[in-house]
C-alpha cells in the first residue's frame, strides 16, 4: 500500500518507475511528507502551515516565539497535538495578555510551506515590523563552519531517507552540532530548532545557526528575534537578508561549503 499510515509519519513509501537510459524498473521510493498544520491559540486558528509532521510541538513553540506571539515558552500554558483526517492541529493555551495581543491581529490566514510573513496583512505592516538588534556575541573560527557541515550531514536522518528536506542546526562556537531539526520548509526547520532549544532552556549567546538552504529575509529575522548572532547557510543570501542582518547586528554567512564561505555582514565575529 502506498502512502503513510498517519499524519504523524514524516515519510511514506510510494511506487516509482526508475529510468536509466532506455530502460525502466518498477520500484519503491521513500518520500518526505507534508501536511496542513493548524496553529490554534485559545480555540482560534491563527495560521495553517504546510509542514513535515514530526516535532510539531517544537514547531509550534518556535513559531510562537519567532512571530512575536509570545515572549517566552512560559507564556504557553498548554499544548496538544490533535490529528484529523485532513491534517493536524496544534492547540495552545496562551496567557491572557498575549492572547489579547494576538486577537488584535488577523485571526486566521493560510501560509504556504515555510511562510515567514504570517500575520502580515499589508506592506505598511511589513515595513513597521521591528527587528531588534542582537547583543554582541563571541567569535567563531572559520574551521568551525567546516566541522559543523560535516557533522550535520551525518545527523540529517530524514534527508538521508528522502533527499527532500532542509536542516537547521544549532552549533557550538567550535563547530560541534548540538541540536538538529528537519522539515520540507526551511523556515519550519528553523522554527522547530528554536522551539526545541527554547524548551530545553538553551542559550543562543554563544555559537551559530547553520541552515542547509539559502539565507532569506525570514531566516535572518527569525534568528535575530531570539538573539542568534551568527547565521550560516550553505547557499546564497538574498539582498534583503543582508540588509536585515546589517541592521540587526547579525553576522550573515553564505555559501558555507567545505572550507569556503562568504561573510556578508559583521565579519568581526569570524576569524
Amino acid at each position: 500500500m502506498q502512502g503513510f499510515e498517519s499524519m504523524a509519519e514524516a515519510h511514506g513509501r510510494y511506487d516509482v518507475e526508475r529510468w536509466v537510459g532506455d530502460g525502466a524498473t518498477a520500484s519503491e521510493d521513500t518520500v518526505a511528507e507534508e501536511v496542513p498544520v493548524a496553529l490554534v491559540y485559545n480555540g482560534f486558528s491563527h495560521a495553517v502551515m504546510m509542514a513535515t509532521p514530526q516535532d510539531l510541538e517544537d514547531f509550534a513553540l518556535g513559531f510562537s516565539l519567532t512571530e512575536g506571539i509570545v515572549r517566552g515558552v512560559s507564556e504557553i500554558y498548554d499544548l496538544d497535538v490533535v490529528e484529523h483526517a485532513a491534517g493536524t492541529e496544534v492547540r495552545m493555551q496562551l496567557a491572557g495578555e498575549r492572547f489579547a495581543d494576538l486577537r488584535r491581529r488577523r485571526r486566521a490566514l493560510a501560509g504556504r510551506t515555510g511562510c515567514g510573513l504570517c500575520g502580515i496583512e499589508s506592506l505598511d505592516q511589513l515595513a513597521a515590523r521591528p527587528v531588534g538588534r542582537v547583543a554582541p556575541v563571541g567569535t567563531i573560527e572559520a574551521g568551525a563552519l567546516n566541522r559543523a557541515q560535516r557533522e550535520l550531514r551525518s545527523l540529517q536522518h530524514l534527508f538521508e531517507l528522502t533527499g527532500a528536506v532542509h536542516g537547521a542546526a544549532w552549533c557550538r562556537a567550535d563547530g560541534g552540532v548540538e541540536l538538529v531539526r528537519e522539515d520540507v520548509g526551511r523556515h519550519n526547520a528553523l522554527d522547530k530548532l528554536i522551539g526545541a532549544a527554547s524548551a530545553q532552556h538553551r542559550s543562543f549567546a554563544e555559537g551559530f545557526l547553520l541552515m542547509t538552504s539559502r539565507a532569506s529575509y525570514e531566516i535572518v529575522q527569525k534568528a535575530a528575534s531570539v538573539g542568534i548572532g551568527v547565521v550560516a547557510a550553505v547557499s546564497a543570501p538574498t539582498g534583503m537578508a543582508v540588509r536585515i542582518a546589517q541592521q540587526a547586528g547579525v553576522t550573515l554567512i553564505g555559501f558555507a561549503r567545505g572550507e569556503r564561505h562568504s561573510v556578508y555582514s559583521h565579519p568581526q565575529r569570524v576569524h
